[in-house]
């Protein structure tokens, strides 16, 4: 469970924004997306080298 501390007199909106970084984090909701539909293991296995590949190039960028 998801708690988020509000001080009082703190905004309601700033106290959602909180809560919706938190929920984001635990990815949950990315979970729930991935799970209804079935992804083949080469599909899979395609996206995560995709995303090396894209990850190596954005560091070699930086460099």
């Amino acid at each position: 469970m998801i708690v988020v501390p509000v001080k009082e007199g703190e905004n309601i909106e700033k106290a959602l924004k909180k809560f919706k970084r938190k929920f984001e984090k635990t990815g949950v909701v990315k979970e729930l997306r991935a799970r209804q539909q079935f992804d083949k293991p080469s599909v899979t296995k395609r996206l995560k080298m995709e995303h090396a590949i894209y990850v190596q190039q954005l560091k070699r960028n930086e460099e």
